[in-house]
């Protein structure tokens, strides 16, 4: 038995099994990938290979092998394209496939078929039109993969290695990738990366404790700021929705209290909010200080008044209810709720909620700043809002709860991945009702029904 769960907490809800994905692969899972508009998942594994499982039936669709010659340690989907599935892979090989495939519209479950590409390429025992393709591989990284994730756009698709470097690549024509970045700030192995959901902004962790956000300012990528805090290595980051979500509802503005109306402006402002885990065992949210408009820039100068740099700072931390290195967290875009999961082989979901006192603790900064700062009551601009940061920080007005707690997810092994996909089997109750994926050690990909 473990310990009880440090407060804050509540036990409304459940976590069940609905089904592990079959069959499940036989050696180490490391991370699975929901598709963005399909019913299918991408799982890669330490046996060089990637499998193919639909989500309707939790079986096996297709084996893809031989693009790598070591473990393939990440995944990711592009977005944004129809009729044709595009896959990358980042492996400790040190290399980054693009795999791609062609849309029928049938994903009943048939026969499994391993595919291999050992010979790059060579596709004569598949069909190319029903089948995935090896299109092209992209070299550079020194040393082994960690993590690759495509831009919302689906036009970037950034790297990250154990050779301390993130790389960023633009597609530039059919199969055809042009490195435009390579950052080499960290100063040490770069764990993640990952887009921001509407910007062109990339987050990257790394075994140097630090995350940093990187973006383009004119022709060239650079760092935009370093969140520090975590006193050990970072191994995951996620991006809150586009969407602000408390209590797992979308946040209407206008039928809120009036406190909470101005903290949600201020929300709204800065943008979705990052979420980090990290072998120090937290999980944080750090968000970002909307920055005043400077003078306007002569288009016709070649000089670029002001800094491009951003300031982000430490919201909350989750409860701390993990006993080992935290591994993976993902955010829901749908309900705004976290999933986590570590080396102590936990699933943990946490809901932010308002605080009872959050509407005094507003007005009460509305006062002061009215006292102090002679405002005219509207709280609309940059400075009003960072006086107010001053005398209460955004995250006094909501609380972050651990709803759901499962132990020994995976028995004795532990996991090393979680993310959020759509329910698509047959006992879904409503569109956009959602299921978690937890992928372990012992090469299983489990699929669990929140029941709140």
């Amino acid at each position: 038995m473990s310990n009880p769960l440090s407060s804050p907490y509540a036990s409304p809800g459940h976590l069940t099994l609905l089904s592990p994905l079959t069959p499940p692969s036989l050696s180490r899972a490391w991370l699975t990938a929901p598709h963005p508009t399909l019913p299918i998942v991408a799982t890669c594994s330490s046996d060089k290979s990637v499998r193919i499982y639909s989500l309707t039936s939790f079986t096996l669709l297709s084996t893809i092998s031989g693009g790598h010659k070591r473990s393939v340690r990440s995944c990711a989907w592009k977005p944004g394209i129809k009729g044709e599935s595009v896959l990358a892979t980042g492996s400790f090989d040190a290399s980054v496939g693009v795999w791609k495939r062609w849309e029928s519209g049938d994903l009943n479950p048939r026969p499994e078929r391993e595919l291999d590409f050992t010979d790059k390429g060579d596709t004569d025992n598949a069909d190319e039109d029903e089948e995935w393709r090896f299109a092209l591989v992209l070299d550079g990284h020194d040393s082994e993969v960690k993590s690759v994730d495509w831009s919302a756009g689906g036009n970037f698709l950034a790297t990250c290695s154990r050779d301390k470097s993130v790389w960023i690549w633009e597609e530039v024509g059919e199969d055809d990738f042009e490195t435009i970045a390579v950052l080499q700030e960290h100063t040490a192995d770069v764990k993640c990366v990952a887009w921001h959901p509407e910007e062109e902004m990339l987050a990257s962790g790394s075994y140097d404790d630090e995350i940093r956000l990187w973006r383009e300012e004119v022709d060239d990528w650079g760092c935009v700021a370093v969140l520090r805090g975590h006193e050990s290595t970072v191994w995951a980051v996620g991006w809150e929705g586009i969407k602000v979500k408390v209590g797992g509802h979308d946040m209407n503005v206008q039928t809120l209290l009036e406190g909470r109306q101005e903290w949600a402006k201020r929300r709204e402002r800065s943008g979705p909010r990052l979420v980090s885990c990290s072998d120090d065992q937290t999980i944080r949210i750090w968000r970002r200080k909307p920055r005043e408009k400077g003078p306007a820039q002569n288009p016709l100068s070649i000089i670029r008044t002001g800094s491009s740099e951003e300031e982000w700072v430490e919201e909350a931390r989750l409860p701390p209810n993990h006993e080992r290195a935290v591994y993976a967290v993902a955010w829901s875009h749908r309900t705004g709720r976290i999933v986590s999961t570590g080396g102590d082989g936990r699933i943990i979901v946490y809901e932010e909620r308002w605080k009872p006192e959050a509407e005094k603790v507003d007005m009460m900064a509305t006062a002061n700043l009215a006292v102090n700062g002679e405002s005219n009551g509207d709280h609309s601009t940059i400075a009003e809002e960072n006086a107010m940061d001053e005398n209460h920080d955004t995250q006094n007005a909501t609380e972050w709860i651990a709803i759901i707690e499962v132990e020994g997810a995976h028995g004795v092994f532990e996991i090393n991945h979680v993310c959020w996909a759509l329910r698509a089997d047959r006992g879904k109750t409503y569109d956009d009702e959602e299921v978690i994926l937890s992928t372990g050690d012992d090469g299983v990909v489990k699929v669990w029904f929140l029941d709140v």
